[in-house]
């Protein structure tokens, strides 16, 4: 039976009573609003785990922009719904100010990896990120985390601030879930009219030709896989960048695995994907 907790001495008390019995204890961190790519994670975390956490806390440090924060969907009747089709043990659904008491006044900051693209775009966000992942850790005492590889740079994020800092969870990046056209799964997708809903599966396509022009050598890939998308009917493209997997560092030759990372505007809604080269 799934419970729904939302105290950390609660959730902890629960914890230490399964780690008593030797149970290995897995953690999805959520902000709610999910779908079958949450629920993934979810069911690899139950196939690997005796007991599986799946947190939903909006968080407000990750949010550079406050309308955005206020946006966000809630819907957490109907993500408890579907973790209980799942079977998840605990739905540790917090309130702000049981995360960030009064006079919280720390704050985690991963350097290197966190720096580029979204993290110069989105000034902060990886903090808020880093520093919520390291209390959500610490409060369920997790032994293996489960994250999207659709978010590609914050699970690199997240593997350096676990590295980092020796925190004991072992990290387990999942496949991207994406709709029959090819559109990665996401939250913001469902505020997106039916017309640009049509256009939105053009990013994947294009970024699809591009990865197979850069292994062909062609060095104009990147450009015309911009020029492509912009045609589709984006409003704007903010980035396609080829970076270093591991360390979103600039790619260098063919030594190290690469990836093709992208987020581009559509319908007012920022979209974000990646593959691999």
């Amino acid at each position: 039976m799934t419970q729904i907790v939302r105290t950390v001495s609660e959730l902890r008390a629960l914890v230490r009573g399964w780690k008593v019995q030797g149970d290995v204890v897995g953690v999805v961190p959520t902000m709610g609003a999910l779908h079958e790519g949450h629920l993934s994670l979810a069911r690899a975390a139950k196939a690997e785990c005796e007991r599986v956490i799946v947190t939903i806390f909006v968080n407000p440090k990750q949010f550079n922009n406050p309308d955005d924060l206020k946006k966000y969907p809630r819907t957490e009747e109907a993500d408890a719904d579907l973790l209980r089709g799942v079977g998840v043990d605990v739905i540790f659904a917090p309130a702000p100010e049981e995360v960030y008491p009064t006079g919280f006044a720390t704050t985690v900051s991963v350097a290197g990896v966190a720096q580029p693209l979204e993290g110069a775009l989105r000034p902060g966000h990886f903090d808020g990120v880093a520093t919520v992942v390291a209390k959500l850790f610490g409060m369920t005492m997790a032994d293996r985390g489960y994250f999207g590889q659709k978010d590609w740079q914050q699970l690199q994020v997240i593997k350096r601030l676990v590295r980092d800092l020796n925190i004991p969870v072992w990290i387990v990046g999942c496949e991207t879930i994406r709709e029959a056209d090819g559109l990665a799964m996401s939250s913001r997708n469902a505020r997106l009219r039916d017309a640009a809903r049509r256009v939105a599966p053009a990013l994947y396509a294009a970024m699809t030709r591009a990865a197979l022009a850069v292994r062909a050598g062609d060095s104009g890939a990147l450009e015309t896989c911009a020029a492509e998308v912009q045609a589709a009917g984006f409003d704007s493209v903010e980035y396609i960048e080829l970076r270093d997997a591991s360390t979103l560092g600039p790619a260098e030759g063919r030594e190290r695995p690469l990836r093709l990372l992208a987020a581009a505007w559509l319908d007012g809604i920022r979209l974000i994907d990646n593959i691999p080269v």
